[in-house]
């Protein structure tokens, strides 16, 4: 009976595509406008294709697909059209009539199901209405293979839909198969992040995800992002026309879109470079140069400036540690160009192990005026103010201030201080002036970078004033500082709501951030490392996301997964509220609480 069925899957397929088109609504006109009525908001529908959908034994040479509309159409995006599993070249369309024509390059594979995919490819001529496309399946062989999967793409840090990632399965298990090779079978991701791919064998895949850049089906680690299941997959679910999965739906349709089934949950990333070299270094000013790496946690054994001893360095790392900023401290002239020595490990390009090398560059200013030319009257009078002070800022956020301080930093690292000099005050709502008392805490990622902390708890009317007085500080240039004031009120805007966040069940460390509702934005962060409540004040009303990071190896940054050694990003989550909402509502002039139990969040 099975065998017997065999002979009708062909048929089965082309009534499951092209029934529901007879269905659809064409245009009245399909070569020019209408000169009244309403405006024409219907897609193209298709009407037949040659050959019939699930066609078998189709030539691997030379073989042309046909696919009649209702209407006259145009291919708006052709990369769109795509071929499953995918040639090196991309397939090649053309109109004619009110028909797409549609060939290959390439040969292809003899016994193997193919599926030509049309998303958002294809739109009528007049009103550009985009047809919803389909999945159209043929073989070389004599049968169709009839498994599929499912899943969805999520970046890995805000958890939203990827589109138009390419989906991948391979049959080649080794590691370096998506470096190498194309694929046996792959699709696209549609608005939601969502993917089909049917028409599969039963076998064992590995199943990638690759933001393909340059549409080679490869993936390039150094400028393309890649999601990836640590585990080898099986296909289990079996094709038919009655599966909403394989439908084609109004990317608008909401509860639709949200009710086909995904199997699989793929959280892209960008990977960080495994291969060092030092590729990038300058001097952006007369004491202060820059060397930068590929890769991060850079090792150097050593580096040297000609002329000057290792104390009269000042150096410092960023937190990925794969820049190194190096100043100058020293008094005498500098010279116009100055001899670099980076001894450090680098990557040997044949053996992909680091090795001591020892790389030297002269560093110059660019544009800058030769040293004479400096020393010279005119050019010393024509130096503005900024030129010949420590220059640094003073800020202080009136939503932040009670969290952050006043943030003091410098655009040189100061070699004499006098922290203090500087005075803290603050004038209550009958306008009494009242001394204060801060501390001084240094930045731990910039060593020009200071947080002043008021000692008292700040309150809603109260004025508060830091002034730092004329020369408190020295650079290393041996400019000193001019005097200024900050002046900073908490925010008194009525409308501003609060919104506390009690963290329960905390293991180990968490970053939690506050983020806009379009979760392009980190609004506030904290680190946490116990049960505690952490507190948002002044929020606008709207839509809020919290988002909760493990912060497994302790460096305070969210950190990306590695394909080769199958390590996935650091585990991210959004909260989500009882009713599945993943945003927290603010309204006007409230204070809202809620509770977090961060261990069953990160589980979902």
């Amino acid at each position: 009976m099975r065998l017997e069925l065999k002979k009708f899957v062909p048929l089965l397929v082309a009534a499951a595509v092209l029934a529901p088109t007879f269905f659809m609504h064409s245009c009245a006109n399909t070569t020019q406008a209408p000169t009244g009525g309403p405006k024409d908001t219907i897609p193209p529908a298709l009407y037949w294709t040659k050959p019939l959908p699930g066609s078998v034994n189709v030539p691997t040479h030379g073989t042309r697909f046909e696919f009649g509309f209702d209407e006259y159409v145009k291919v708006k995006t052709a990369t769109n059209i795509f071929l499953s599993p995918p040639q090196q070249k991309p397939p090649k369309s053309k109109i004619k009539g009110k028909g797409v024509v549609v060939w290959f390059e390439e040969d292809l594979e003899p016994n193997t199901t193919y599926t030509l995919s049309f998303t958002d490819a294809i739109a009528d001529n007049n009103e550009n209405n985009v047809f919803p496309g389909y999945d159209y399946v043929f073989s070389t062989g004599d049968s169709i293979d009839s498994l599929m999967i499912t899943g969805t793409v999520l970046d890995c840090a805000t958890l939203q839909p990827v589109k138009n990632a390419t989906v991948m399965l391979y049959k080649d298990h080794s590691d370096s198969a998506v470096f190498k090779t194309r694929p046996f079978a792959a699709t696209k991701t549609d608005e939601w992040g969502y993917f089909a791919l049917p028409y599969l064998k039963d076998t064992l895949f590995r199943l990638y995800a690759i933001k393909d850049e340059n549409n080679d089906n490869i993936y390039q680690a150094e400028s393309e992002q890649i999601a990836f299941i640590d585990s080898l997959i099986r296909p289990r679910t079996v094709v038919n026309d009655t599966l909403k999965e394989l439908q084609k739906y109004d990317m608008k349709d909401t509860l639709a879109c949200r009710e086909r089934n995904s199997e699989y949950t793929l959280k892209m990333f960008k990977e960080e470079p495994t291969r060092q070299f030092l590729k990038n270094h300058g001097r952006k000013a007369e004491r202060y140069a820059f060397v930068s790496f590929m890769a991060k946690d850079a090792w150097i054994d050593s580096l040297w400036i000609k002329g000057y001893k290792a104390d009269r360095l000042i150096t410092q790392f960023n937190l990925r540690q794969d820049s190194l900023e190096i100043w100058i401290n020293d008094r005498r002239p500098v010279p116009d160009t100055l001899q670099i020595y980076v001894n450090y490990r680098k990557t040997n390009d044949s053996t992909h192990v680091l090795e001591p090398v020892v790389e030297h560059y002269p560093l110059f200013i660019e544009g800058a005026l030769p040293r004479k030319q400096r020393n010279d009257y005119n050019y010393r009078k024509s130096l503005k103010h900024e030129d010949t002070i420590c220059v640094f800022k003073l800020e202080a956020a009136p939503e932040l201030v009670e969290q952050e301080g006043f943030t003091l930093s410098f655009n040189y690292p100061i070699i004499n201080e006098n922290f203090d000099s500087l005075k803290f005050h603050y004038l209550n709502p009958k306008q009494k002036d009242i001394p204060g008392e801060f501390s001084v805490i240094p930045d731990t990622l910039d060593l020009r970078k200071y947080k002043l902390m008021p000692k008292e708890t700040l309150l809603p009317g109260y004025e508060y004033f830091m002034k730092v007085p004329h020369r408190a500080f020295r650079d290393i240039n041996g400019f000193y500082s001019d005097s200024t004031e900050v002046k900073v009120m908490l925010p008194s805007d009525e409308k501003l709501s609060t919104l506390r966040v009690s963290l329960e069940s905390v293991s180990g460390k968490i970053i939690v951030d506050l983020l806009s509702e379009k979760r392009d934005k980190v609004l506030r962060t904290y680190i946490v490392s116990e049960n505690k409540e952490v507190v948002f004040p002044y929020l606008k009303k709207g839509k809020y996301s919290i988002r909760v990071t493990e912060d497994v190896n302790n460096n305070s940054m969210i950190d990306t997964g590695d394909l080769l050694s199958r390590k996935m990003p650091e585990n991210v989550n959004f909260f989500k509220m009882d009713d599945g909402q993943e945003f927290i509502d603010i309204p006007e002039s409230a204070e809202v609480s809620q509770t977090i139990n961060v261990a069953q969040m990160m589980k979902q």
